[in-house]
């Protein structure tokens, strides 16, 4: 049975918007969408469909998840930090009238509630620019408490801390801001910039092999599982000899740059990931360091 697409289900999120409309007094000025995904996908969904890529967005970063935002916005717009309380350790909000907004800022972000450092705001500030809208992330406090959509151009929340299942996140946005979304972005471009998958393959291969043969060449310090025939030029799991030493050879690679290290938890040991996006120099260097450890664990 197809109940996502079927009559009962278009009963049951017309429903749902109806019920949350009535909760909030959602005028028809603003739209309702049910989104899959995290509240986080909207860090990137934000900028990408409130602004271009040369304009400014106002930040006021209160702890750890508006920190993330504003860095996931410095990927699709120029964001401005306008306050941050990372030098109180996230344990206040600056006045709202001592915070320098950007004159030219498409719109002004929050997070209402910070769930790691426990910062509500009790009001919400109002953009300067008149043409300016408010964006507040409320994934922790949405429908704890009234609200005044009115005061907003978008307002985003993940359904699972109070009003539904992981996984659905709803926005509520001003009707007269959408279809305003950046050009896709090229997602082969870039691949094709480097001469074409014959040219990448390539590439591929010689940062695998450099890898395999620092590990086929330790001795048996480093051991691959692998069958030769069939390993991955993408994923290289190795482990050590001498076991105890893993996890010293994991923080100390993680203090040289080189993270994520860690085998997966069902088989242990260590994998270097080397993807597309990981440069020949990046693994000349994890070949280095592993030679070098080697070296100092006779």
């Amino acid at each position: 049975m197809r109940i996502h697409r079927g009559k009962e289900f278009e009963a049951v999120i017309k429903k749902a918007e109806s019920d949350l409309r009535r909760l909030l007094s959602i005028s028809d000025d603003f739209s309702v969408l049910f989104l899959q995904g995290g509240a986080t996908s909207q860090f990137a969904a934000v900028p990408l469909n409130l602004c271009n890529p040369e304009d400014t967005a106002d930040y006021i970063v209160t702890g750890s998840w508006s920190d993330k935002s504003f860095k996931e916005a410095q990927k699709f717009c120029k964001p401005n930090l306008t306050w941050s309380g990372k030098s109180d350790k996230y344990t206040n909000i600056l006045p709202f009238d001592e915070i320098q907004q950007n004159p030219d800022a498409k719109y002004l972000h929050i997070c209402a509630n910070e769930t790691i450092h426990g910062v509500e705001f009790k009001n919400y500030p109002k953009p300067k620019n008149n043409s300016s809208i408010l964006v507040a992330d409320m994934s922790s406090n949405f429908c704890s408490k009234p609200v005044d959509v009115s005061k907003f151009g978008l307002i985003y929340a993940g359904a699972q801390k109070n009003v539904g299942p992981s996984g659905v996140t709803i926005a509520i946005i001003r009707r007269d801001l959408l279809g305003h979304a950046q050009p896709d972005h090229p997602l082969f471009e870039d691949l094709l910039d480097q001469g074409g998958l014959v040219a990448i393959a390539q590439n591929n291969a010689k940062k695998a092999g450099l890898l395999y043969e620092a590990i086929d060449g330790s001795r048996g310090f480093y051991v691959c599982p692998v069958e030769k025939s069939v390993r991955s030029f993408m994923n290289v799991p190795f482990t050590l000899q001498r076991s105890e030493l893993e996890k010293k050879f994991i923080e100390e690679a993680a203090k040289e740059r080189m993270v994520q290290l860690k085998g997966h938890r069902s088989v242990g040991g260590v994998r270097a990931s080397i993807y597309n996006a990981m440069p020949l120099a990046g693994v000349e260097k994890l070949v280095s360091f592993m030679k070098d450890f080697q070296a100092r664990h006779p």
